[in-house]
C-alpha cells in the first residue's frame, strides 16, 4: 500500500484547539490557588465577590489584586472558567469573632448601655461595625458617629456623661499639634473630662487604618496637603473620585478587603479596644 506523501488530514482533528487544552468551568472556592493569563498573577483566592462578580487573589508576599470572574485563569496549568461557588450549607462558626475575641453562642444582644463611643464618620462607624460587631452587641455598647470632632465638647455637654453614662471618642489624626489634638485637650481640661475618653490614631483619615497590602499596595499613597485626602487616594489608585458617591464606592471596595482584625493597623485596633474597655468598666466602677 503506498504511504500517504502528504500526510494526514488536518482537517481529521481538532485543529482548532489551543495548546494548553480548551477552558473548562473550575468553581472559584477560596484557597484555589489559580494565574490570571495577562497579567500573570498568581495567588489563592481569598475572596469572591458574588454581587460584583469578582475574584481578590493573595499571591505568597501578600498583595491583593481583584479579578472578573470568568475566563482567563489557569489553574495546574489549565485554562479554566471561573465560577461563583455553588452556595452550599454553612460550616461551624469560628470560636472567634472578627476582633480575636472569644466569641459568645446562643445569648442574646445585650439591652444597649447609656454609655455610648463617638467616631468621627460614617466610615469609621462601619469599620468599627465590621471588627467589633459582635463584641459591642454582646457588651450593649452603641456606636454613632458624628460627622466630624469640631463640635465635640457641645455633643458632650447635650449628651452629658457621668458615673454610669461614660463616652468614648475615636479621633482621626490625633497628634501633636493638629487641630484635633488641641480638641481633646479641651474636653479633657473640662469638667466632662472625667467621664469621657478621647484617644485616636495618627492617621488622616480611617481608610489608613486597613493595612494597604490589603489592596495590593506597600503604603498608601502621599497626598499633597491642599488636596481632600480621600480624593488624593482615589486619584492616585486611578479611581473614579468625582463625587461622594464615586467615593463611596471607593470605600466600599476597601471595606470589602476587611474580614478582621489582621486586616487593620495595630494603631487603629489598641485605641478601639482601650475605648470598648473604658465605656464597659462602668461595671466595674459600680
Amino acid at each position: 500500500m503506498p504511504s500517504d506523501r502528504y500526510g494526514s488530514d488536518v482537517l481529521a482533528s481538532d485543529w482548532k484547539a489551543p495548546a494548553r487544552g480548551r477552558a473548562t468551568a473550575a468553581e472559584a472556592t477560596v484557597g484555589l490557588v489559580v494565574e490570571e493569563v495577562i497579567t500573570d498573577f498568581c495567588g489563592v483566592i481569598v475572596t469572591v465577590e458574588r454581587d460584583l462578580d469578582t475574584v481578590i487573589l493573595e499571591d505568597r508576599r501578600g498583595r491583593r489584586r481583584t479579578f472578573p470572574l470568568g475566563p482567563g485563569f489557569l489553574l495546574e496549568g489549565r485554562p479554566v472558567v471561573l465560577t461563583a461557588p455553588v452556595t452550599r450549607t454553612a460550616p461551624a462558626k469560628s470560636g472567634r469573632t472578627a476582633s480575636g475575641s472569644v466569641a459568645v453562642t446562643g445569648g442574646r444582644a445585650r439591652v444597649a448601655r447609656e454609655s455610648r463611643i463617638f467616631v468621627e464618620g460614617r466610615h469609621d462607624a462601619e469599620l468599627v461595625e465590621k471588627v467589633w460587631g459582635d463584641d459591642l452587641r454582646v457588651e450593649g455598647v452603641v456606636v454613632e458617629y458624628l460627622g466630624g470632632v469640631d463640635d465635640l465638647v457641645a455633643v458632650l455637654r447635650d449628651f452629658a456623661p457621668g458615673p454610669d453614662r461614660r463616652v468614648g471618642v475615636l479621633v482621626d489624626h490625633l497628634v501633636t499639634g493638629s487641630k484635633e489634638s488641641r480638641i481633646a485637650d479641651d474636653v479633657r481640661g473640662s469638667p466632662l473630662g472625667a467621664h469621657v475618653l478621647v484617644v485616636g490614631h495618627p492617621f488622616v483619615d480611617v481608610w489608613a487604618g486597613v493595612k494597604p497590602e490589603r489592596l495590593g499596595l506597600r503604603t498608601w499613597p502621599e497626598v499633597p496637603r491642599d488636596v481632600e485626602w480621600k480624593h488624593g487616594v482615589c486619584a492616585a489608585l486611578g479611581w473614579p473620585h468625582a463625587d461622594r458617591s464615586d467615593i463611596a464606592r471607593a470605600w466600599r471596595e476597601i471595606l470589602s478587603r476587611v474580614s478582621s482584625y489582621a486586616d487593620c493597623e495595630p494603631a487603629l485596633l489598641g485605641r478601639v479596644e482601650e475605648l470598648i474597655d473604658f465605656v464597659t468598666g462602668c461595671d466595674q466602677a459600680g
